[in-house]
């Protein structure tokens, strides 16, 4: 995507600051003009042009961007064609016309039709979150002129305070009113931003991962999207049953992606709406095909680990040897690993459940090794005067010097420090998963394996080769951490029967 070149940005947060623009909000309008300056680049059109933004409402249009979405553009690329015209000294009067609170229409009359912004697309990441429902300004008067690529000069000022009451909470005229609830009127496009304030609140109160944290606020802000910002208070079961309909039927989501919408709905009802779901009666789960693992056979396993340059060659040897998930790997400390015993522990492994596994007698050798590695790097960043490394939860405020102690490092350090805005310190994390992911995927394609392996598959592999070895399936859920032995008997697809077809009585054995 393009950059907005520095000059650009450090004059429009000046006007944004001008226009009294809320510093929360400031981002968002900076990724509109982003987004519009990136559009007008890729598609040839002239940026001061308003026709050209004409042409940019449209493309939101076709990406279905919500109403709000679409009129929190228009106010920032507006003040986008008031910064230019002020530095160009030029005059031309902008039209702004009244944005029906239906549809959302914009109109620049001396360039023609805007229509809407979008609302993102599968609520990707890059759009910015939804804001309030805006009051459509006065009807302003304007001035035609004969040029075809009109410049827009600054916009009204009472185009501007509308707005500014808008960002400010207060809007200069009601809200659209959908409907009455106990006998309170409530707005359509209502802010949402408490409802994820409190979503996060749930989640942390029950110490849920932050995955499921962005899981979770991704599906509600899709669900926002898909009731078109309506006010909360009002979500009922035909918003659930059409919204889960609409992933299965529009989007073709996959079972799985639909049963992660239901549970979150389920848990943002429950605990942030403080509704009833069981009341929410006729939705339908998708029912989940069985999935068989992919499994390495111990070559193709060696060749992999062969290929692999360290550290990423230990990280896939106790991947495979420990039967590890990625993120329990990368998350081992010094003092989980106990040489004596030959026994790793896993600390809030998935489920936030701790388990022992044993450690691979033929990696003791390279795991000592690798331990010398974190006692050098260790000395280096107590010399060169570092925080140290990252606590779980608050721990560093409970123990003060935990986090430069030796116990309390990585095993698997990043090789870059991470500098903690909040603190003005540098501090050490793990290496990142995507590294690993990477390596273990050029190593599997420099191997030539024709199987879709990951860093996971290591861990079928591992599973699948002690069920090989006639180990027993309770043995193997414990080393993998399994609460159901349902979820272990999957291997049992990936390795060939041993037991006899024809049945014997056990006094013919």
């Amino acid at each position: 995507m393009l950059v907005t070149p520095p000059i650009i940005l450090h004059q429009y947060e000046a006007t944004l600051t001008t226009a009294s623009i809320p510093r929360q909000h400031i981002g968002y309008y900076r990724k509109w003009l982003r987004f519009y300056l990136d559009f007008c680049n890729k598609y040839k059109f002239d940026p001061e042009n308003t026709e050209s933004f004409s042409r940019f409402n449209e493309k939101l249009k076709e990406k279905h961007q919500s109403d709000v979405f679409r009129k929190q553009a228009y106010h920032a690329i507006a003040l986008y064609y008031q910064m230019r015209n002020s530095s160009r000294k030029a005059s031309i009067n902008l039209d702004i016309s009244p944005m029906s609170s239906a549809a959302g229409d914009v109109q620049l009359h001396d360039a023609g039709t805007i229509d809407a912004l979008p609302e993102n697309e599968a609520t990707t990441a890059t759009s910015p979150p939804m804001m309030g429902s805006l009051t459509p300004p006065p009807t302003m008067p304007y001035r035609q002129t004969d040029s075809l690529h009109r410049r827009v000069s600054e916009a009204p000022q009472n185009y501007i305070d509308a707005h500014k009451q808008y960002i400010d909470g207060q809007p200069s005229a009601a809200p659209e009113i959908k409907c009455v609830e106990g006998g309170e009127l409530l707005p359509s496009g209502a802010n949402w931003v408490d409802v994820y304030q409190q979503l996060a609140s749930a989640i942390a109160i029950r110490h849920y991962s932050p995955k499921t944290l962005k899981a979770y606020q991704s599906w509600v802000r899709k669900l926002q999207t898909f009731v078109k910002s309506k006010d909360y208070r009002l979500l009922c079961k035909d918003d659930v049953i059409g919204f889960l309909s609409f992933l299965a039927v529009e989007k073709k989501v996959s079972a799985s992606s639909q049963n992660q919408a239901f549970n979150a709905l389920l848990f943002f009802f429950k605990h942030v709406l403080d509704k009833d779901f069981e009341n929410i009666k006729g939705v339908v789960r998708a029912k989940r095909k069985p999935y068989i693992p992919v499994v390495l056979s111990r070559d193709e396993v060696d060749q992999v680990l062969a290929s692999l340059s360290p550290p990423y060659d230990l990280v896939g040897k106790l991947l495979y040897g420990c039967g590890l998930r990625l993120f329990e790997c990368l998350k081992l400390r010094v003092q989980d690993l106990n040489f004596d015993m030959a026994v790793l522990t896993v600390h809030d492994g998935k489920g936030k459940k701790d388990r022992t596994v044993p450690m691979p007698r033929i990696l003791i050798p390279d795991l000592r090794i690798q331990l010398e590695e974190v006692k050098r790097t260790h000395r280096e960043d107590l010399t060169n005067g570092y925080a140290g490394t990252f606590l779980p939860g608050q721990l560093s405020a409970k123990y003060k010097n935990a986090a430069r102690e030796l116990t309390w490092q990585w095993f698997f350090p990043a090789k870059t420090l991470t500098l903690v805005t909040d603190e003005q310190m540098q501090r050490r994390y793990h290496l990142h998963e995507r590294h690993v992911q990477r390596a273990i995927k050029r190593a599997v394609q420099k191997s030539q394996i024709p199987k879709r392996a990951t860093a996971h598959t290591m861990r079928h592999s591992f599973a699948s080769h002690l069920l090989q070895n006639n180990y027993d399936i309770r043995t193997i859920q414990e080393l993998l951490g399994h609460s159901d032995v349902r979820t272990t008997m999957i291997y049992t697809h990936t390795v060939q029967s041993i037991t006899l077809k024809k049945a014997k009585s056990p006094l013919d054995f």
